[in-house]
């Protein structure tokens, strides 16, 4: 494993969780529940549940935390963990990723040893409400996630925090009575590990600073996280770009004493020879100064994470193959650095991309898009029959949007429309954009084919709309992850730094591919 992540265990228990084996039990408690909600809880815990309840201590609301020891020797578990789950209508698998992620930092900041997690009756109903399958997926992904830390060049022990436990996730026989269940269940957790661990890697390579990822370093470590899931890996140089005719990212590149690389990701999975190849395309800039049109002083150091779309693409290319998802899978990474040296790109200048349109550079700072558009339709040289890129691309897409959501675009509306769904159950929450034909009118150009940018107005729109240009008409749909790369600020189930948004979306398209292939 590469990056800052520490990875312990994950294992599911079937049993009360009278009988979990663990340090510390957490329960989801729903608000408006009193203390008798959980069968002999509050007893066991010498009526602590009924005090703090009554005295207001612990409601119930979202990523409340009240946490008691438990008493009655009959009781495993040495102490509970009250987590609030909010209203129990409200519940569902995005929520449990949230609650266990949150339950997973407390465990780690408390040096808990082992830590249970238990799925309560009215989160899984033997109705069928709640698929519990997905449910513990989504669980195992949280327990992982929270595993996760940016403090990666921090010496002092005081400012470490502890090992991740060994986690637990406490299956009550009322889930499921069919013979297969075990397994099934297990084999969910499993999956939402391998999700987890691969965003973790993700956000450890968003975290880490531009002097030691370089291009160079980015496409090794890369690659060495795609090959431990099994997918195959070629990484490209100068040398090769040039003979392919990139124009676009070679001309960003120039400004750097680091040369750029593009790296090349396939999953080809045994028996699945015919049908749709997904390509999946990100942003790999290691660092963004802005180049010539540079940006300002303040915020700049964030920009090492600009790389945080390549990251994505790298880092599920190793749950795909990992997880065998029965479609053809290509991964394309172009990788640079953006820097204004004395030969650097300037405004004005005119590049010729590898499509073979020409480009008048406008914003050196938009240069994103520049290296998408070569590495979009390297990807359908390689056979791409539906595309995705991920990518750190505008600012203006925090302005619409906020830190909270992804802007997706694209064409054709079924196609959009998908891979929003996905990416709403993979907890990477996007907000569908318009492509209207007329914004291509931002981008005329009075010397070349087009200009790389339209502007302040519209920006996120006109910048995909740039980005179409290199799609040859397939299936595309374009994420811009802008705002939702980076979290500035603390929450109990995300803390600081960078969220690896995206990996778990690009995966599940790959391994749900019957519900779109066409």
């Amino acid at each position: 494993m590469s990056g800052p992540s520490l990875t312990s265990s994950i294992t599911c228990q079937f049993g009360t969780a009278q009988s979990a084996d663990v340090d510390l039990l957490v329960v989801p408690w729903f608000e408006g529940e009193d203390a008798s909600a959980f069968d002999g809880l509050d007893r066991a815990a010498s009526g602590e549940i009924s005090r703090a309840w009554g005295a207001g201590e612990f409601a119930g609301r979202p990523y409340e935390l009240f946490v008691t020891p438990l008493v009655d020797r009959a009781w495993k578990p040495r102490r509970v963990a009250l987590i609030g789950a909010g209203q129990e209508a409200a519940f569902g698998p995005g929520l449990a990723r949230r609650l266990a992620t949150a339950a997973a930092q407390a465990g780690r900041t408390r040096r808990v040893g082992r830590l249970g997690i238990v799925i309560r009756p009215g989160q899984a109903a033997p109705s069928g409400d709640v698929d519990v399958a997905a449910l513990v997926q989504s669980i195992a992904e949280g327990l992982t996630l929270g595993e996760f830390t940016g403090a990666t060049y921090q010496t002092s022990a005081a400012q470490k925090a502890g090992d991740p436990p060994a986690f637990v996730i406490v299956v009550p026989p009322f889930t499921d009575t069919s013979p297969e269940s075990p397994a099934r269940l297990e084999g969910a957790a499993a999956r939402g590990r391998v999700l987890g661990e691969s965003s973790n890697l993700a956000r450890g390579l968003a975290n880490e600073p531009a002097n030691t990822l370089t291009p160079r370093e980015f496409s090794d470590r890369a690659s060495r996280i795609a090959l431990d899931g099994g997918a195959s890996v070629e990484v490209l140089d100068e040398k090769q770009i040039e003979a392919l005719g990139m124009g676009m990212l070679l001309g960003v590149a120039r400004g750097s004493s680091e040369p750029p690389r593009l790296m090349v990701f396939r999953h080809d999975p045994p028996g699945v020879s015919s049908g749709p190849v997904l390509a999946l395309v990100g942003k790999g800039i290691t660092f963004d100064s802005g180049g010539i049109s540079i940006k300002p002083a303040e915020g700049m150091e964030k920009m090492k994470g600009d790389m945080a779309g390549g990251a994505a693409v790298a880092c599920a290319m190793r749950a795909i193959a990992r997880l065998n998802a029965p479609v053809r899978v290509i991964g394309v990474v172009p990788a640079t650095e953006n820097m204004p040296g004395g030969r650097a790109l300037k405004p004005g200048d005119i590049l010729h991309s590898a499509e073979g349109k020409t480009v008048e550079v406008i914003n050196t700072d938009a240069e994103g898009r520049l290296v998408l558009g070569d590495a979009l339709w390297y990807a359908r040289q390689q056979g791409a029959t539906h595309l995705v890129d991920v990518a750190t691309l505008t600012g203006g897409v925090v302005v619409a949007l906020g830190k909270t959501t992804s802007a997706v675009f694209g064409t054709p509306d079924w196609w959009v429309d998908h891979v929003r769904r996905t990416g709403d159950r993979a907890g990477d929450r996007m907000w569908r954009m318009p492509l209207f034909e007329d914004y291509r009118d931002q981008l005329k150009s009075e010397i070349a084919d087009m200009m790389n940018s339209g502007g302040r107005p519209a920006s996120p729109i006109t910048a995909a709309t740039f980005l179409k240009e290199f799609t040859g008409g397939l299936p595309w749909a374009h994420i811009d992850i802008a705002g939702t790369a980076w979290a500035d600020e603390a929450k109990p189930y995300m803390p600081k730094g960078p969220t690896g948004v995206a990996v778990r979306t690009l995966i599940e398209l790959a391994l749900s591919s019957d519900t779109w292939k066409r």
